[in-house]
């Protein structure tokens, strides 16, 4: 058979166990049995390797099938000569276990990234509420400044929500009055407040 070792010595004691180099050159002839006892015998250590860098049980174990679906592929590649069959596989799972590593991180970042971009941010409703108190309390000062007539017309207009010839019909005065008052209110206001025109 393709594991029987020449020159064992005792002929009773049975085929000598297979090499790792013999079992990876005969899984590069297709040989199913072979790679099965490769893996058996080297699974352990490669599963070992590739948990201590990625640390999660799951996600270890699916690398782990990775790197000998590759082993099994490239078997054909594998040289004695460059070194031995483990440091090639450990080898292998180190680079396999690291690319993982670094494909996760770099999708956390991307995740990160697009969360902070996306984000709501925070909304300090007390801040708001504050500033809106203080505003009210500009534009009530700013009213106080203005003529009773002004502050009339303007208040009706805008707090009590009524059109200009609603306006001069609750004042009784002419509808030309009333647009003046407001007009004029307004820019002095406008000028209190330094709002832009």
């Amino acid at each position: 058979m393709w594991f029987e070792r020449s020159g064992s010595g005792a002929s009773d004691a049975g085929p000598a166990a297979p090499t790792l180099e013999e079992l990876v050159t005969a899984a590069a002839r297709g040989d199913e049995q072979a790679f099965a006892e490769l893996y058996d015998q080297t699974s352990p250590r490669v599963y070992g390797m590739v948990l201590r860098v990625i640390r999660d049980p799951a996600q270890a174990a699916e690398v782990t099938q990775d790197i000998y679906l590759e082993v099994w592929r490239q078997s054909a590649r594998f040289d004695a000569g460059k070194g031995g069959v483990l440091p090639w596989l450990l080898m292998i799972a180190h680079r396999r276990a690291v690319d993982r590593v670094r494909s996760a991180q770099s999708s956390m970042v991307r995740d990160d990234k697009y969360a902070l971009l996306h984000e709501e941010r925070p909304y300090d409703s007390v801040s708001e509420q504050v500033q809106t108190s203080l505003e009210a309390q500009r534009v009530r000062r700013v009213l106080d400044d203005l003529t009773p007539a002004q502050r009339e017309a303007v208040t009706l207009a805008y707090f009590g929500g009524y059109t200009h010839t609603e306006v001069a019909q609750l004042l009784k005065v002419p509808l030309g009055t009333v647009k003046t008052r407001i007009r004029d209110g307004l820019i002095r206001m406008r000028d209190a407040l330094g709002v832009m025109a």
